[in-house]
């Protein structure tokens, strides 16, 4: 009988461009099999005697002869490719419409409204990349204390601002307070906090207090359900955030990849029960937007390293869920998520070692979770879960 499920999602991680990439102008995008390729002396021991490289279409993995987990990969239902979709996916609701995207920035009438609202004018109010925005208009924010506002080719409202000139608090606020006003044409799937440092155009950096401010869930998802059945759901991450708190008993913010694999343990060594659910979403931020080739794959060897040390950590009636939630490639041009299938492996010792196929919608995951829990079951997806179980 299944007591605990461990879910990490593996922010941006994804495994092969999906059939209708070309609509997203993401033709060539493979994360996962780009960086096998391009990276030097590149290995994943633990994934790969999972078997990720067993996945149907991979061909830049190593095979396991027998592997030990379930795998397969997924597909994404929705339109578009962003985190609060992907998430909301996996865990029951399947988007008819994508968030709206501005890559030309938000209406002028909506920025005169919003400054008002907060008592500053801002600046910028284009897309680009956040590394880069705040080392074009860092100095001038720094001397006239107007937020830098900028969005990016996902559905997001990003608010900058320098911890020593605008107050953490202050810029919370701030977002919520966005976050009140983009609702209808204008409702972007999150808003984000993106706080930053430093001295000197060149020299600015994000600091690890971003915050992410997301629309309430349509309607359940399996995180609810998981409630309602007498059990917790416990965040490791950004996922109280993206799911804006809903159905989320306790959560810990994390620092880093590693201090959120910390996390996930520590949670498995007090909670024996429930839902333990983990967003590292270190590949996403600081490599694949980035295109940072080395330190994307330096990260994916020191999370496969931990998950070594987590698996040994689990118990006989744990399951392990590994999945993404959608690409960002940083082999390639765009410094954007690209649309792409994500992996997925099942692990535990109740599980048996099976290929899952493709899915045709992430919901299949969190629909699993559900059965492997016994709760009511969510809006959509098929459970693999009587595929998996010994």
């Amino acid at each position: 009988m299944v007591e605990r499920v461990i879910w990490l999602v593996i922010d941006s991680v994804g495994i092969g461009e999906m059939p209708d990439a070309r609509a997203y102008s993401d033709e060539g995008s493979n994360t996962l099999e780009n960086i096998y390729n391009e990276a030097e002396n590149f290995s994943l021991p633990i994934m790969e005697m999972l078997g990720l490289g067993n996945i149907k279409g991979v061909t830049a993995i190593p095979k396991a002869e027998k592997p030990l987990a379930a795998y397969g990969k997924a597909m994404e239902a929705s339109p578009g490719k962003d985190t609060t979709t992907g998430h909301w996916e996996m865990a029951g609701i399947i988007l008819e419409n994508p968030f709206p995207l501005f890559p030309k920035g938000f209406p002028e009438d909506f920025i005169h409204e919003y400054e008002k609202v907060i008592g500053r004018k801002v600046l910028g109010n284009y897309a680009s990349s956040g590394t880069e925005i705040i080392n074009v208009l860092g100095d001038e924010h720094v001397r006239t204390g107007k937020p830098i506002v900028y969005t990016s080719g996902d559905s997001v409202f990003q608010i900058a601002a320098h911890e020593d000139v605008i107050p953490l608090e202050e810029l919370y606020h701030m977002c919520s307070e966005a976050r009140k006003m983009l609702m209808g044409d204008l409702a972007v799937g999150r808003v984000i906090a993106r706080p930053f440092a430093g001295n000197g155009n060149g020299n600015y950096r994000r600091t690890s207090n971003r915050h992410d401010y997301s629309l309430f869930p349509f309607h359940d998802t399996v995180l609810n359900k998981v409630e309602k059945a007498g059990l917790k759901v416990f965040g490791v991450g950004k996922i109280k955030d993206i799911f804006a708190g809903s159905g989320v008993s306790e959560n810990k913010p994390m620092k880093s990849n590693d201090h959120g694999m910390d996390l996930t343990m520590e949670f498995m060594d007090s909670e024996p029960k429930g839902l333990i659910y983990t967003n590292l979403v270190d590949f996403d931020m600081l490599y694949g937007h980035r295109n940072d080739i080395i330190g994307y794959s330096d990260a994916l060897k020191s999370f496969d390293n931990k998950l070594g040390v987590l698996i040994s950590k689990m118990n006989k009636n744990d399951v392990l869920i590994i999945n993404a939630d959608h690409g960002c490639d940083p082999t390639t041009k765009s410094t954007d998520h690209s649309r792409e299938y994500v992996p997925l492996l099942v692990y535990g010792e109740e599980i048996r070692c099976v290929d899952l196929g493709v899915r045709t919608t992430f919901a299949d995951i969190g629909q699993t979770v559900a059965d492997l829990l016994n709760t009511e079951p969510i809006k959509n997806g098929v459970s693999f879960a009587k595929d998996i179980l010994k």
